[in-house]
């Protein structure tokens, strides 16, 4: 059924340029795009934005994961950092990450280091509320029976009950992140920084929408790889569920 409604898709896609429905250049069907990417790949492009992309995606997907675990488990587990940090988090949680472009410009420049510090963000509160949440969860009765067989420090706790518990959450999290940071790498790089998206922006101005088409359909590639692997390690991680 998946594969009969992919080819559909398809064919209505070729019908409507084929037709005259809509201007081909503004729309090419899918018969244009091998002739498109066999292009972007004979010129290196493809691949110079294919390796720039991830490099920022990989930096900024671990950074933010890593500030988003960390924080989310402090604040879950301990009352006076989540307070502490209540007010914080209310005020900087609906700023969106593209939002802060205009400080990262400023800070890194149009460098690799801007588009990395925008996806951290971008990936950071999606981990982070995540985690927070998966920890809030864990089962009080876990934590009374680690007091009663003498895990009471609070590194103690962290390794053998809170983590382990609030792993599947955690893990749900960081598997939206992976979508979120493409979307993110998308938008950090719209402003000059080599890649996916800025490949994007120059083919679009110049109407070549067969190529942004190729980076649009290389990016869903590329996110479907990494979201299989993903599950992989998640099945691993999670073995000891079934």
């Amino acid at each position: 059924m998946g594969a009969a409604g992919l080819l559909a898709f398809l064919l209505i896609w070729q019908a409507v340029p084929s037709l005259g429905l809509v201007n081909p250049m503004m729309l090419p069907g899918p018969l244009a795009i091998p002739a498109a990417f066999q292009s972007e790949l004979a010129s290196g492009m493809w691949f110079t934005a294919v390796t720039g992309s991830l490099s920022h995606y990989a930096l900024g997907l671990v950074l933010g994961s890593l500030l988003g675990v960390a924080l989310g488990v402090l604040t879950g587990m301990s009352r006076v950092a989540e307070d502490l940090t209540a007010w914080v988090v209310r005020v900087l949680r609906p700023i969106p990450g593209l939002a802060w472009a205009p400080f990262a410009i400023i800070w890194f420049g149009v460098t690799p280091s801007a588009a990395v510090f925008i996806i951290t963000i971008s990936v950071f509160w999606i981990v982070f509320f995540a985690a927070h949440g998966a920890v809030r969860a864990v089962d009080r009765d876990l934590l009374e029976v680690a007091d009663a067989f003498g895990f009471r420090a609070a590194h103690e706790k962290l390794f053998k009950i809170y983590l382990p518990a609030a792993l599947p959450g955690i893990l749900v999290g960081l598997r939206t992140a992976l979508g979120q940071a493409w979307m993110a790498v998308v938008a950090a790089e719209i402003f000059g920084v080599p890649g996916l998206g800025h490949r994007m922006i120059e083919a679009s101005a110049l109407l070549a929408t067969d190529i942004v088409i190729v980076y649009m359909l290389t990016m869903a590639a590329l996110y479907g790889l990494l979201d299989s692997l993903f599950l992989l390690g998640e099945r691993w991680l999670l073995r000891w569920k079934a």
